[in-house]
């Protein structure tokens, strides 16, 4: 039996062109920006009312969501299997650890877009933003994550 080939070029370019509101973060984000950290998996933050768009490209690559639309409104979380692992936010705001909340609409407004390809671009959070994320939880390698980011926005500064 042959194993699926993921495509990551073609799944970035189904992301960009589904036009739901969906911005990478996680460790991916940081191998986006060229910090080499290892992940096994790829973590999207999406509008709440995005998931069925942000959905249907992905689950004709072969991918099958954990949840419908309607039931990842309700827990916040779902999953698309399918080879690969895309763990998939939808929430309109989120606490981090070190109080207050961060809003998608306000992430998403300041989004960066990165070339991941001539003809495809990845969203992702601005640097500070991204750190936030990050702040969600109060995981170690989250936090070792913050401390790289924050060496990354001193040395862009």
């Amino acid at each position: 039996m042959e194993a699926n080939k993921f495509d990551e070029e073609a799944f970035f370019g189904a992301v960009a062109t589904c036009r739901a509101r969906a911005i990478l973060i996680g460790r991916r984000a940081l191998v986006a920006l060229g910090i080499p950290v290892g992940t096994l998996d790829y973590d999207f933050w999406v509008h709440i009312d995005d998931a069925a768009l942000f959905n249907r490209p992905i689950e004709a690559m072969g991918f099958v969501a954990s949840r419908t639309p309607d039931e990842a409104r309700q827990t916040g979380r779902y999953v698309l299997e399918g080879g690969e692992r895309i763990d998939v936010l939808v929430a309109r705001s989120m606490p981090m650890v070190t109080g207050g909340r961060l809003s998608f609409d306000e992430v998403w407004e300041r989004r960066q877009l990165l070339a991941y390809t001539p003809g495809v671009t990845v969203a992702i959070p601005q640097l500070d933003d991204l750190i936030s994320t990050k702040r969600f939880a109060a995981r170690a390698k989250d936090l070792a994550d913050v401390e790289l980011l924050l060496a990354l926005k001193a040395k862009q500064s």
